[in-house]
């Protein structure tokens, strides 16, 4: 085939760096663009935060945020102002405090060689200065179980087959490890010291470790474990010889909420089971998470929703991100003429600059587009609950400010709405449309809320199967088939009929 070269006309959509980087940033969740934000500031000369009570021309929102604070903001700067006139102002204080700042500083000298900070030498601490205050480390179960150990006086081979049967031990409490193949590890490891050891020995001394608090840790499953904790209850504990007999022996009919086989198994009375069931309940199925601290994790809206003289409003949340705006003392430096390095330097990152503030401010305006948008369709929402929730798609939206549903889809994802209901993500508010009698739609949200109201009232003796419940639902005029009422139940982790069944 001969070689040549042919031209072509066309045209094709391409992505520019600038509309790339608007589209990373809408994507953004509020913790992420934080910190491509930091990062910005920290590479980019031109770029400064505006956060500062010195702005002299905030924005209006800004504004409206801080009048509550304005006032202790303006005495605070009136105190240091008169503080700052009635200081020592005579020539000699003044030619004195010239005389201590030198011209310039030398090449390779910091501003601490020449001036004496006032700050503390060492590490920064609270103001209590506890050692409580810098430990941040969390204690862990093992760390309270080996600590107990310590304090435990035993041969050096139980301690070592101590350690061993705490390590199998999980966060919730339990020990995963068969004593069989805990024995089997130490006989490969010292076969000599653990020669004559039998499961026996091993076995005694888990029934030491737990004895360990917290009560229940080192059960092989759930009974022992509540075993255990009813064990180390008071022996005048009422029903707590029954309770024993029934979470060691029938803890599956007593899962499976066969009360039946209860009764007629353990020869109580109905009113005896009752009482029995009571004392179960009492007691911690994970006894290890009463240790373990979960950390907890702290959601920040992006926008905010509020009532104003009748009317939802949406505003954004101005903590989310500091505001951003040119270095002047930077952008002033530039030449127009000049083509040396350091003007091409500070021109590229003047643009650049100029690009990130601008997409910041094309990220904000389409959040604010679209959270009003779905403010002023889930209205019913904001003030009557879950149950009068509109179905609601990302068409829907997209069509009424005239954007893409990609875009809608970046714009609610990992975005967070504060209403007087809660905080709810963006994507909470779209749901699928559910039939009803009279040809209508109601949103999977709504059902979801009538399944759950339904089961809330009914009666624990006799719960409501998914075919009852369909069969209620459908008298309140919503077409939802029992499959339908079995997907939503389980999404929202409510048990089945039959594990939903008390016998008090």
């Amino acid at each position: 085939m001969k070689q040549g070269l042919h031209l072509k006309i066309g045209q094709h959509l391409t992505m520019t760096p600038q509309l790339q980087q608007a589209i990373r940033l809408l994507q953004l969740s509020t913790l992420d663009l934080q910190q491509e934000i930091q990062e910005a500031l920290e590479n980019n000369p031109m770029l400064e935060s505006s956060d500062d009570e010195h702005d002299e021309a905030p924005d209006a929102d800004y504004n409206e945020h801080q009048n509550s604070e304005a006032p202790q903001k303006t005495s605070e700067a009136e105190r240091e102002r008169n503080n700052a006139e009635s200081a020592d102002d005579s020539p000699q204080a003044e030619d004195k405090w010239n005389d201590d700042i030198p011209e310039e500083l030398g090449t390779d000298s910091s501003w601490d060689d020449t001036f004496q900070s006032n700050q503390p030498s060492g590490p920064a601490r609270d103001d209590d200065g506890t050692m409580e205050s810098n430990d941040t480390a969390e204690e862990t179960l093992q760390d309270h179980l080996e600590w107990q150990l310590n304090l435990t006086p035993m041969s050096d081979i139980d301690r070592l087959i101590a350690t061993g049967i705490v390590d199998g031990i999980d966060s919730n409490g339990y020990l995963r490890i068969s004593l069989d193949e805990l024995l089997e590890h130490f006989k490969q490891e010292n076969p000599a010291d653990f020669e004559d050891i039998e499961p026996e020995d091993i076995e005694a001394v888990l029934h030491r470790i737990q004895q360990f608090d917290p009560a229940g840790v080192g059960g092989r499953d759930l009974g022992e474990c509540l075993a255990i904790q009813l064990r180390q209850m008071p022996d005048s504990t009422p029903w707590r010889k029954e309770a024993i007999r029934v979470v060691s022996e029938f803890i599956q009919l007593l899962g499976s909420r066969d009360y039946k086989q209860l009764l007629r198994r353990t020869r109580l009375k109905e009113q005896q089971l009752q009482e029995v069931i009571l004392l179960i309940q009492s007691l911690n199925p994970q006894p290890g998470a009463s240790i373990t601290a979960s950390t907890a994790e702290y959601v920040i809206p992006d926008v905010v929703v509020s009532k104003v003289k009748g009317f939802w409003t949406v505003t954004l949340n101005p903590d989310t991100a500091p505001r951003l705006r040119i270095n002047t003392q930077y952008s002033d430096l530039i030449r127009r003429a000049d083509n040396s390095s350091d003007n091409t330097y500070l021109k590229n990152h003047l643009q650049e600059a100029r690009w990130f503030i601008k997409s910041l401010q094309s990220r904000n305006e389409t959040l604010l587009k679209v959270s009003r948008e779905i403010v002023a369709r889930q209205e019913g929402f904001l003030e009557q609950g879950e149950e009068a929730m509109q179905p609601l798609v990302l068409h829907d939206i997209a069509e009424a400010v005239e954007m893409h549903e990609s875009t809608i889809s970046r714009v609610t994802t990992q975005k967070y709405m504060h209403t007087p209901r809660g905080i709810f993500e963006l994507k909470y508010f779209f749901s699928s449309h559910v039939g009803t009698n009279d040809g209508g739609a109601a949103s999977s949200t709504a059902i979801r809320a009538l399944i759950k109201r339904l089961v809330a009232a009914e009666s624990s003796t006799k719960p409501l199967s998914d075919s009852k419940i369909a069969q209620l639902l459908d008298e309140q005029g919503f077409k939802v088939a029992r499959r339908t009422v079995a997907k939503y139940r389980e999404a929202m982790n409510i048990a089945p009929s039959n594990e939903r069944k008390r016998l008090v």
